[in-house]
């Protein structure tokens, strides 16, 4: 068995069973690459990540740098002396970094490559309606999200998953899958599968507000899979009555009308039409209000 000594980079939740799983099982991870501490809320108190809370709890030193290529971190990085880094949802790195240690810098990846790379695996895979989706674990290389494939895990995508469902079994999932990727690395036996390119590939960019708008001219399938691909972060949204209105959970239904208006009674139900169809909408959040079940709503709104 190879002795390790692990430098772990991540800074949201989604990193932090990954972290926790490998401290659990006795590996050594000498140090935690974080994000630095930033304002939140209204009182902009300085708040931590979630890893490195994490990290803390652990005893382990946290390194939390502004510049991934300042001489004075490439140092303090040097000092500890890892033989394997690993990055679960942190940014990307330069070259200086993830070529320093000797047995090479591996990434968990939200998606089962090489389809779905970029920032935006869970999302996208749901918003193109596929079935399944999984979690990979690979080498970092140049070019983001292409470098050899060390494990790979699939992952079922239910009919009525939100993003919020899946991420939270994927980030499960892929705890589980870092874990056997470094108990197959410290006994110097692992693939390294080059990724297939000889395919069409899907990609996964970073989703920006003005690309969340609802486009109800499309099918209900389509517009059904793009609200969960965006629910509940960042929200796909459309307008009500000149307002935002973000929409988080619905149904499909087969009632016809004109694409873009909709249909109420005020009391339990609004119903948004699609091309084909009807989207029903249960859980929304209308612009200055906080989330909330379809009948709330529509008790303090008259649409």
């Amino acid at each position: 068995m190879k002795d390790l000594r692990i430098i772990y980079m991540g800074t949201p939740d989604f990193a932090v069973p990954s972290l926790e799983i490998l401290v659990e099982n006795g590996f050594n991870v000498v140090a935690v690459i974080t994000a630095p501490d930033r304002p939140k809320g209204r009182g902009q108190k300085l708040a931590t990540s979630p890893v490195k809370d994490s990290a803390v709890k652990h005893d382990i030193p946290v390194l939390q740098p502004t510049n991934l290529k300042d001489p004075e971190f490439i140092e303090e990085l040097k000092s500890y002396e890892a033989n394997l880094q690993i990055v679960v949802a942190f940014r990307m790195l330069p070259e200086m970094v993830w070529n320093m240690p000797e047995i090479g810098t591996f990434n968990l990846h939200a998606s089962l490559l090489p389809q779905y790379r970029g920032a935006a695996p869970i999302n996208w895979a749901i918003i193109n309606g596929e079935k399944e989706t999984g979690v990979t674990t690979f080498f970092l290389k140049h070019k983001i999200d292409t470098g050899n494939v060390i494990f790979q895990e699939k992952e079922p995508i239910k009919e009525d998953d939100t993003v919020g469902d899946l991420y939270g079994r994927l980030m499960n999932k892929g705890a589980a899958l870092v874990l056997k990727t470094v108990k197959a690395i410290a006994a110097d036996d692992y693939p390294q599968i080059p990724q297939n390119e000889d395919q069409e590939i899907k990609e996964a960019p970073k989703i920006f507000r003005e690309t969340c708008e609802i486009n109800w001219n499309q099918s209900t399938d389509t517009v059904y899979d793009f609200i969960r691909g965006l629910s509940p972060y960042p929200a796909a949204w459309t307008t009500l009555n000149d307002k935002n209105l973000k929409i988080f959970k619905v149904s499909k239904a087969d009632t016809k009308g004109e694409p873009g208006s909709y249909q109420s009674d005020n009391k339990t139900f609004i119903k948004f039409f699609t091309q084909d169809g009807a989207i029903d909408v249960h859980e929304l959040q209308i612009q200055g209000k906080k989330r909330m079940k379809i009948d709330e709503f529509l008790r303090g709104n008259t649409v």
